[in-house]
């Protein structure tokens, strides 16, 4: 799948057709993909030179992005040539990248992310000036614009989900039919209680956090009602501040001391613990990691909410393998990286900073860049089962500005185009 980092995360990185989605909307975004650039101490084999492959047109302010293989390269408007905001679909299978059309699309925003759903090419962006956020499918076959819609979407198995947050009397979440945009069926509620529950296909759970009364959680697929439970009945109208991470639905109260975690399917309370402010909580291998507002992680067994270790390093957790962690570090000179023992958060290696490497189809290996003194580029790949960044490459002529599919990689170069790499 896809993975879109919009900036928050509530649980597992999300692998499926187009990307990391835009986690929820309207709520304080957070980030589990951490973007970082420098340098770090490597071991030794040298890794193979290898100039892209093949080459796309592009320019400084167009972007590039991986479904399958084709990869959609989208143009900002060019009003000195009076020509508008382009959509390019490329084939990049064996030989040179085919043009398989080119077309004009609304608006003038910055596209987040491009993917092929059912036959259709959906594209999620911010609108002119960043005001709110749209949605555009086109035919996957010609190019041709079928809808255009507010609102962030979201794939959900075989569905595709809108989210609006922007827009007062608008339903906070709706299924829409991918050929036309048609509403199919919507949850009540607005943005700011409607949480989003990412699974490996996208988006797996809706639940509506009302002020008062029944919270309910709904299959995000079908839109069934899978629970329903007055969580806080006899309290007050308000609003809670609520976290989605492991299968769990976590609230937390209002002085922000303690968490209550419920079953996500059932709404069946498990425990409570006291973890002053967390600001976001996500799967950890078999543990729930509770990072801290002000820094620093709690990892939690997510059946009892004992604390398992705790640590004030570290800032989110990228990936889980072998018993090991690969998270982020805030360091004097950035954003870093290292890896720990799941079970004791034990430091096993510090591996510096690198650049992790959007995924716009995940296919479960993590990827990093680095530039070098000499200005070459290097891709690794990022395991924390083994315990440092094994470099599989130099990628002779790239810039930075890397994204990949299952197969792909695509950087930009120096002249503003794109290089294209099979993964090794």
């Amino acid at each position: 799948m896809a993975v879109i980092d919009l900036g928050e995360l509530h649980d597992d990185t999300a692998p499926g057709p187009p990307a990391r989605r835009p986690r929820a909307v309207g709520r304080p975004f957070r980030s589990v993909v951490v973007l970082l650039v420098a340098l770090v101490t490597l071991a030794a084999a040298a890794p193979p030179s290898r100039p892209a492959a093949r080459t796309l047109p592009g320019g400084p302010a167009a972007a590039a992005f991986v479904s399958g293989d084709r990869v959609y390269v989208v143009r900002p408007p060019d009003p000195q040539r009076g020509v508008g905001r382009q959509l390019v679909a490329y084939r990049v299978a064996g030989g040179p990248p085919r043009t398989l059309w080119r077309t004009l699309v609304p608006g003038t925003g910055v596209a987040t992310t491009v993917w092929e759903q059912d036959g259709t090419v959906l594209l999620v962006g911010r609108t002119a000036g960043d005001s709110g956020w749209e949605t555009i499918g086109l035919d996957a076959r010609t190019g041709r614009v079928s809808w255009l819609q507010p609102g962030v979407g979201f794939p959900a198995g075989g569905a595709l989900l809108l989210q609006v947050p922007e827009m007062a009397g608008r339903e906070a979440v709706r299924r829409v039919a991918v050929s036309d945009g048609r509403t199919l069926w919507s949850v009540p509620g607005t943005p700011d209680n409607v949480e989003l529950s990412f699974g490996p296909s996208g988006v797996d759970r809706l639940v509506h956090l009302p002020p008062a009364g029944e919270t309910v959680v709904y299959d995000a697929a079908d839109g069934s009602r899978l629970a329903a439970r007055d969580l806080a009945p006899g309290d007050r109208p308000t609003r809670r501040w609520t976290l989605l991470g492991a299968g769990m639905l976590l609230v937390i109260k209002e002085d922000g001391g303690s968490v209550t975690a419920y079953d996500l399917d059932t709404l069946q309370r498990r425990w409570t613990a006291v973890l002053p402010l967390v600001g976001f909580a996500e799967r950890c291998g078999s543990l729930l990691c509770a990072v801290r507002l002000t820094g620093g992680m709690w990892a939690l067994d997510p059946a009892t909410g004992a604390v398992r270790w705790t640590d004030d390093r570290w800032t989110g957790t990228l990936a889980a393998t072998g018993g090991r962690l690969l998270v982020g570090v805030d360091t004097a000179s950035g954003s870093a990286l290292a890896v720990v023992e799941e079970a004791t958060g034990r430091l096993v290696a510090d591996l510096g900073v690198w650049g992790v490497v959007p995924q716009d189809e995940f296919e479960g290996r993590l990827f990093g860049v680095r530039r070098t003194e000499g200005g070459r580029l290097l891709l690794a790949e990022l395991d924390p089962a083994r315990g440092s960044p094994e470099v599989r490459e130099v990628l002779v002529g790239a810039v930075g500005d890397c994204r990949m599919g299952a197969e792909l990689l695509v950087c930009r170069r120096a002249d503003g185009g794109f290089g294209l790499w099979r993964l090794p």
